[in-house]
């Protein structure tokens, strides 16, 4: 697929839901109700669409004259704004007509402002980079190329993977986030019970296109991955199953979450499997069991309140806290096996570390305290992830294409 071709689909997508958006409000509340949105939104859509195109010109040139992005030029049009193609504007467009054009459609199929709202906190926003940026990374630095697949598979892994994962976690939770005290905020979502089939089709629903989009463009290995992926998703959650109530299979399944987008990466651009790359996914691995088991451990009264096993109920809060900080050391000296930039990142077990060592004898009775620990984990990984671009940019300018 040419690059025209995939920038035509993305905005004549958007194009077409705006028509139904437009069609809608004409139909439902009259041409003039029409004329009166166009009069108030026209200026800040118009202020929007410039700040958003400016911007786009001005970090698509710069990340292309650093050599961090290529374009095979057989599928590109020819046209360009300095060194952008022209196609890459057509995404930022797409975005600005798609959005409020939803936000209508929406209204037209009664989910009020706060329904929105809700799924919007479901999926986990502040978590949405952790599963998007390992497959953007491992499937772009395999291939050195932006084209459909990494498109498509970014924008899956970004908003409807998490909507999915965390939406089917908060239904099958209900009862137990009931007794959770720190449910509510950024750390999950509390889920009326009214919301729950409206969280399930709507993962469901926007899902599957994305899925059907990678097959098509996939070959078996990327298809087992990304089934591997799925059903990591499902099966930590859903009623007979519940990987998440058997201990370190819990952990296990919650570093899949997070270490099979790069894999499924990986696998569409059919990447050479060297012992170095393996190193650095079984660093990753081991660096999501070790988180996985730390934030556990902040939950271990409410669980066995709940009835609910963990790692951290089965091994008591100081022995779990202890065991994550085993999985990030382990992950470090992974790193350090790694080719050069690669030991740099093994440096990045050490911040992790420090945040749980205070905790590494607290006793179980006052476990709920390393919720302050688990608070500074979650900012703390956007600094890693913005040291780990850092060192995923030397990759590439130390290795330009050839």
């Amino acid at each position: 697929m040419t690059y025209v071709a995939l920038s035509a689909a993305f905005l004549g997508g958007a194009l077409l839901v705006a028509a139904i958006a437009v069609v809608r409000v004409a139909v439902v509340a009259g041409a003039g109700a029409l004329a009166a949105v166009a009069r108030r939104w026209w200026l800040p859509a118009l202020v929007a669409a410039a700040v958003v195109l400016l911007l786009t010109a001005l970090f698509d040139n710069l990340m292309i004259a650093a050599g961090l992005m290529a374009y095979a030029s057989k599928h590109l049009s020819g046209l360009h704004i300095a060194r952008a193609p022209l196609e890459d504007f057509a995404y930022p467009v797409a975005a600005l007509v798609l959005l409020p054009s939803l936000w209508s459609l929406f209204g037209a199929l009664r989910l009020p402002a706060h329904t929105v709202s809700r799924l919007a906190a479901v999926s986990r926003p502040v978590s949405w980079i952790n599963t998007a940026f390992p497959f953007a990374a491992a499937y772009y630095l395999s291939i050195r190329e932006v084209d459909a697949v990494l498109v498509v598979g970014t924008v899956f892994f970004l908003v409807p993977y998490n909507l999915a994962m965390y939406g089917v976690n908060d239904v099958f939770d209900y009862e137990s986030d009931l007794a959770n005290p720190r449910k509510g905020g950024i750390e999950g979502a509390m889920l009326d019970r009214r919301l729950h089939r409206v969280t399930l089709v709507a993962a469901i629903a926007v899902c599957v296109p994305f899925v059907i989009a990678l097959v098509l463009m996939g070959t078996p290995a990327a298809w087992a991955a990304l089934a591997v992926s799925l059903f990591a998703v499902a099966a930590y959650s859903v009623p007979g199953l519940r990987f998440k109530e058997r201990p370190f299979l819990d952990s296990a399944t919650s570093s899949t979450h997070f270490v099979s987008p790069a894999v499924v990466g990986l696998a569409l651009a059919d990447a050479a499997w060297t012992p170095a790359l393996v190193a650095l996914l079984a660093a990753f691995f081991l660096w999501g069991v070790g988180s996985h088991a730390f934030g556990a451990v902040q939950d271990i009264v409410p669980d066995r309140e709940g009835g609910i096993g963990s790692v951290a109920t089965v091994m008591g809060a100081r022995w779990t806290v202890r065991f994550a900080i085993a999985a990030w050391l382990a992950a470090g000296l992974l790193m350090l096996t790694t080719p050069w930039p690669g030991p740099l990142a093994g440096l990045l077990a050490l911040p992790y570390i420090a945040i749980a060592m205070p905790y590494r004898s607290v006793g179980d009775e006052r476990s709920a305290s390393a919720n302050r620990a688990w608070r500074r984990f979650i900012w703390l990984n956007y600094a890693s992830g913005f040291l780990v671009t850092l060192i995923l940019i030397s990759y590439v300018i130390e290795r330009p294409l050839s």
